[in-house]
C-alpha cells in the first residue's frame, strides 16, 4: 500500500514533492500551475522522475532542516554516508523584493566514507505528453521537448554529465551538486555558489519562522504547518493555493480526483486569517492586493476560485494517457467548479477584510478600494442568500439550501455591518445588520429540526454535516447555546468513526463518501473544546497528529481503516486547521515588550 510519504520544497513560485527515498516525483515549472516536468506521482511508468539510487545496504531517512523548508535525505551504509539537501532558493534582496527563481538545488553532502550512488534523471514535459532529448553543452545539459524544442530546461552539475545521463555508478569523495533550472544561468554555478544559495535560503526560512508566534506546546507542529502555508502563497500575486498537486484521489479507484493548484477564496481566506493570527501580516496584505486585482471593475462578479494570476476561466480537461495515482482515473487539469455558486465563500472573505480594517488599514485610496469590494460582496449576498447553492463541498449537480451557506452569508453581512460602523457609514451598517438578522432568523427557523434536536445539512433534509461544527467559531451562535451543543454531539454520533470524521454520509454526485476529510476531524476537536469536552478533544487531537506522514505533513483526506493519506497534498485546509486547533491547547509564549520576536 502506497502512502503520501513525501517531503515538500518550494519558494512561493513553484514547488516539488520528494519521496522519502529522495526522488522528485512531482514538479511543475516554472510556476505552481505550469505543466509538470516530473509526474511519476500520477503514473509510475510514464510520468518522469529525478532520483538518487543506492543499493540495499543503505538505510535512507529524511527530515527537514530545523524550522525551514529545506529537505535533507540521508543515505547511510558501512561504505559511507551522504546527504541530499533539496531546496528552491528564496531570500530577500531588497525591501519587498525577493529572489525566487524557478529552480531546484540538490546539494550532495559527503558525511563519511566513500558512498556510491547513481542518478536517474528522466523528465517528461507537459504532463508526460512530450518526450524529451538531452544535449550536453559546455557547462550544462539542455533538456528540450522533441515536440517543441524551445520548451527546455537546464541541468548544471559538478558531476560528470555522462555519468548522470547514463545512470552510471558515482563514487562520492567530496561535496557535489546538481542544479535544475528552468532558465539558463547567467552566472557561474559551482559548489561555492550552491553553498551560498543553501545558506541564504536556510536563513530566510529561519527568520520567517522566528517571526511566528510561539507556544508552550505543539510549537514545532504549528511551525511546520505555517511553513507549508507559506510555500503555497504566490510571492508575485498574493494568491494562496489549495494544494500543490492535481488528481490524487479522495478514495483509491474512484473518480473524486481534482486539480487543486488554484486559489479558492474560501481556502485562501482561511489560510490568510490563520497566518494573520500567527503574526504574518504581510501575507494577509499580499492576499488583499490579489483580491483587489481580480475585481477589475465595480460590476465584476465573484467566482469561488481563480487562477494564480486572477484567471477566471479554469477549463477542466482529462489526461487519459496517465494511469492516475494508483490507477485512479481520470487525471484532471483545470477545475470546472470555478463556475459554481457557493454562498458560504463570502463569509470567510469578509471576515478577512474585517481583519484588514481593524489591523492594518492602508492609505485612504486603499481603504476606499477595499470599501468598494465590501459593497460589491454585499450586493451579491443581498440577491443570493435566499437562493440554493452548491455548498461548501462543491456538489456538482444539484443546488440546495445548505444551512452552512446561510450561516456564512450571515457572517458576511455581520462583518460588513461592523466595517460600515468603523467607517461611520450608518446607513450601510443598519441596512446590512437588518439583512444579517433576516438570515439568522431564517436559519433558526428552517435549519433547526425540533424532532431531531439538531441543525441539519440543508433546510429540506435530516442529514448531518461536519460544517455545522463551525457555527460557533464565526459567532453565529454561542458555544453555550444548547442548540449548538446538541448539534455538536449529534454530528459526533453520526459522523465520527474510527478516530476520524466524515464530511457527511448521504450520497452525492459520486455515491457515498468513504474517506475522512481531514479538516473535519479538526473541526470536531475545536467544537468539543468549545462546549467544554476538552479532554475528549485533546485525545482525538493527539491521535490525529499521529496520522500525518513521516514529516508531519497532511493531505486532504485520510482512509478510515488504514489511516493512509489520500487527496491532494499538502493541503492548506488541513494545515491551517492543525494550527488553529493546536493553538487552542497551548498558551502563547509572549516575549518581553522590549525584545523583538
Amino acid at each position: 500500500m502506497k502512502n503520501l510519504n513525501y517531503g515538500v520544497i518550494g519558494n512561493c513560485r513553484s514547488g516539488a514533492l520528494i519521496s522519502e527515498t529522495g526522488s522528485i516525483d512531482w514538479c511543475c515549472l516554472p510556476d505552481f500551475d505550469s505543466p509538470s516536468v516530473f509526474a511519476r506521482l500520477l503514473d509510475n511508468e510514464k510520468g518522469g522522475f529525478f532520483s538518487f539510487v543506492v543499493d540495499d545496504k543503505y538505510k535512507i531517512s529524511q527530515k527537514y532542516i530545523y524550522r525551514t523548508n529545506v529537505l535533507c535525505t540521508e543515505f547511510r551504509s558501512v561504505e559511507g554516508t551522504f546527504e541530499v539537501i533539496d531546496f528552491m532558493p528564496r531570500y530577500k534582496i531588497a525591501e519587498d523584493d525577493y529572489f525566487a527563481p524557478s529552480e531546484i538545488y540538490r546539494y550532495i553532502k559527503l558525511i563519511s566514507g566513500t558512498p556510491t550512488f547513481n542518478v536517474k534523471y528522466y523528465p517528461k514535459f507537459n504532463y508526460a505528453r512530450e518526450e524529451v532529448s538531452n544535449v550536453t553543452e559546455e557547462n550544462y545539459i539542455r533538456t528540450y521537448s522533441r515536440l517543441n524544442p524551445t520548451n527546455c530546461m537546464y541541468l548544471y552539475s559538478s558531476l560528470n554529465f555522462s555519468d548522470i545521463l547514463n545512470s552510471k555508478d558515482i563514487l562520492l569523495t567530496q561535496n557535489q551538486f546538481i542544479l535544475l533550472s528552468y532558465n539558463q544561468k547567467l552566472i557561474e554555478i559551482d559548489i561555492d555558489r550552491v553553498y551560498l544559495e543553501f545558506q541564504r535560503t536556510k536563513v530566510y526560512w529561519l527568520n520567517w519562522t522566528n517571526r511566528s508566534k510561539k507556544f508552550k506546546k505543539y510549537t514545532e507542529e504549528i511551525l511546520r504547518s505555517l511553513l507549508v502555508l507559506k510555500i503555497m502563497s504566490s510571492h508575485s500575486t498574493g494568491a494562496v493555493l489549495a494544494a500543490l498537486t492535481t488528481s490524487i484521489p479522495e478514495t483509491i479507484g474512484e473518480a473524486r480526483n481534482w486539480d487543486y493548484r488554484f486559489c479558492w477564496l474560501r481556502d485562501a481566506s482561511m489560510s490568510i486569517d490563520t497566518l494573520l493570527k500567527m503574526g504574518h501580516r504581510s501575507s494577509a496584505k499580499h492576499f488583499l492586493i490579489y483580491l483587489k486585482g481580480i475585481l477589475k471593475s465595480k460590476s465584476d462578479t465573484f467566482q469561488i476560485m481563480y487562477g494564480i494570476r486572477g484567471e477566471r476561466e479554469l477549463t477542466e480537461i482529462t489526461l487519459p494517457h496517465l494511469a492516475g495515482y494508483e490507477n485512479s482515473k481520470p487525471v484532471r487539469i483545470g477545475n470546472a467548479a470555478f463556475s459554481q455558486r457557493q454562498n458560504d465563500v463570502f463569509g470567510y472573505l469578509l471576515n478577512v477584510i474585517y481583519r484588514y480594517y481593524t489591523n492594518f488599514p492602508g492609505t485612504l485610496d486603499e481603504i476606499e478600494d477595499m470599501w468598494e469590494i465590501v459593497r460589491n460582496i454585499c450586493r451579491t449576498i443581498s440577491t443570493h442568500w435566499e437562493k440554493p447553492d452548491k455548498g461548501i463541498w462543491e456538489i456538482r449537480n444539484e443546488e440546495k439550501h445548505f444551512v452552512f451557506s446561510k450561516v456564512m452569508s450571515w457572517v458576511a453581512m455581520d462583518r460588513a455591518a461592523e466595517i460600515a460602523g468603523l467607517l461611520n457609514k450608518k446607513y450601510y451598517a443598519e441596512t446590512w445588520r437588518g439583512i444579517a438578522n433576516d438570515i439568522k432568523e431564517d436559519v433558526l427557523k428552517k435549519g433547526w429540526k425540533e424532532d431531531q434536536q439538531t441543525f441539519t445539512q440543508t433546510y429540506c433534509n435530516s442529514e448531518l454535516d461536519a460544517s455545522l461544527l463551525l457555527m460557533a467559531e464565526y459567532g453565529f451562535i454561542s458555544a453555550d447555546d444548547i442548540k449548538y451543543q446538541k448539534t455538536v454531539i449529534a454530528v459526533k454520533n453520526a459522523l465520527f468513526f474510527n478516530g476520524l470524521v466524515y464530511r457527511y454520509k448521504n450520497p452525492d454526485d459520486f455515491g457515498k463518501p468513504t474517506s475522512s476529510f481531514t479538516i473535519c476531524t479538526f473541526w470536531l476537536i475545536q467544537a468539543l473544546f468549545r462546549i467544554g469536552m476538552k479532554e475528549d478533544a485533546k485525545n482525538i487531537f493527539e491521535n490525529l497528529l499521529g496520522f500525518g506522514n513521516h514529516l508531519g505533513l497532511f493531505s486532504e483526506d485520510i482512509e478510515f481503516s488504514s489511516k493512509r493519506l489520500l487527496g491532494n497534498f499538502p493541503q492548506a485546509y488541513s494545515h491551517l486547521a492543525l494550527i488553529n486547533t493546536a493553538a487552542m491547547f497551548s498558551e502563547e509564549i509572549v516575549p518581553p515588550k522590549f525584545i523583538k520576536p
